[in-house]
């Protein structure tokens, strides 16, 4: 059964943050929210966390993962950036994007696109979020809570809790964070290339 936390969403409670990050770090797979809409969360490294991933969204190994980082020092630790690309996403960060860039040899193998070697990363503007991935000190693997054949990602902690009680272990809620997933960019082919238009305004890469 999981577990339910109700934080504040401009004030999160210390506590329940380190209690969440803790449980985190102690293989738990947790339902946060984004600046987007909530996402499924892990450990980074955790192979058990990716898979269960995966189970419950039913991906391929072809899906881009995201890192969901703190800040842009460490979101640079784990991918390669061009000084063009650096200021297109210093710009629009934190914002409700993702970009799809090529990965250091800092990420896992798992979570790297299995041709292209690429994986995803976003600072979200979101303050439970930012204190989340704060207090673990290094990124949050997270993928977009969008379920088998639904075409909107649920919106409501406790719809979600009841829907996912026995397949995650933590529902972080701070209120409906909506339906619109990340705008997607992709980098990783020399060209600006939209994967996906989502929340974020895509009038800056077009």
């Amino acid at each position: 059964m999981a577990k339910y936390f109700d934080v504040h969403p401009e004030n999160p409670q210390r506590r329940t943050i380190s209690t969440v990050a803790e449980s985190i770090r102690s293989g738990a797979l947790v339902v946060y929210p984004t600046d987007s809409c909530f996402a499924l969360g892990c450990q980074l490294g955790s192979r058990e966390g990716l898979d269960r991933i995966r189970t419950i969204r039913q991906l391929n190994d072809r899906h881009h993962f995201t890192l969901v980082c703190q800040n842009f020092a460490q979101l640079g630790q784990f991918v390669q950036i061009d000084n063009d690309v650096f200021r297109a996403i210093k710009a629009a960060t934190p914002g409700s994007y993702t970009f799809i860039l090529p990965a250091t040899k800092e990420v896992p193998r798992q979570l790297l696109h299995p041709k292209k070697r690429t994986v995803g990363v976003r600072i979200p503007d979101h303050v439970v979020a930012q204190d989340l991935v704060a207090e673990l000190g290094e990124p949050l693997v997270s993928s977009t809570l969008l379920l088998p054949d639904e075409e909107e990602p649920m919106t409501q902690g406790w719809e979600i809790k009841e829907r996912l009680d026995h397949v995650v272990d933590a529902v972080v809620d701070s209120g409906d964070c909506g339906t619109s997933p990340t705008t997607v960019i992709d980098f990783s082919g020399g060209e600006v290339e939209i994967v996906r238009r989502g929340a974020g305004d895509v009038s800056r890469f077009e």
